[in-house]
């Protein structure tokens, strides 16, 4: 039995497929097959993503995947390669913790300054009606045609509250 990759390209070439195949059924990146091939370990990616691509490898290939990994992990050591998957693996995993907790700090962040500002909008907004309705009754604010300018002030807000409505919609959406 001859070396890891020289076993893997063996096994390629006796069932008749190309590598261009292999690269289209598992989306990896040709220069990594070739790698594998030619046990250039430090080439590839690293971590649990070297197991990964060994198993899309013999699956594609039609072989038994944890014997083939197992065999990979083997000739890993032997190149002088550290193994370290628990300590990717736990990096990684706190990594993607981190940015999630990232992500909904940031969306916390937006709604809540969103909500300061709609509440500091309607507090403007009472504040306008209630000095023009007490202006209008003590008549220095003077409406020459009143019903029109209600409907104008109706149709103004409610296209206001819209435009508000889409803007914050966009902003928490991101």
């Amino acid at each position: 039995m001859g070396s890891f990759g020289e076993d893997l390209r063996m096994e390629r070439l006796s069932r008749g497929i190309a590598l261009d195949q292999i690269t289209a059924v598992t989306k990896i990146s040709q220069r990594h097959l070739v790698a594998l091939e030619q046990e250039k370990f430090r080439l590839l990616p690293g971590g649990i993503l070297n197991k990964g691509i060994v198993r899309g490898y013999a699956g594609a290939l039609g072989l038994d995947q944890h014997d083939w990994t197992e065999r990979f992990l083997r000739a890993y050591s032997a190149s002088g390669e550290e193994v370290d998957d628990e300590r990717s693996w736990t990096t990684f995993a706190s990594n993607v913790g981190r940015s999630r907790m990232m992500h909904r700090d940031a969306v916390q962040i937006r709604v809540r300054w969103i909500g300061a500002i709609l509440l500091l909008l309607m507090v403007a907004v009472g504040g306008y009606f209630t000095l023009r309705y007490l202006g209008l009754r003590a008549g220095w604010w003077s409406t020459p045609r009143l019903e029109q300018q209600a409907s104008d002030a109706v149709h103004a807000a409610l296209s206001w509250f819209h435009a508000l409505y889409v803007r914050v919609v966009a902003a928490i959406n991101g």
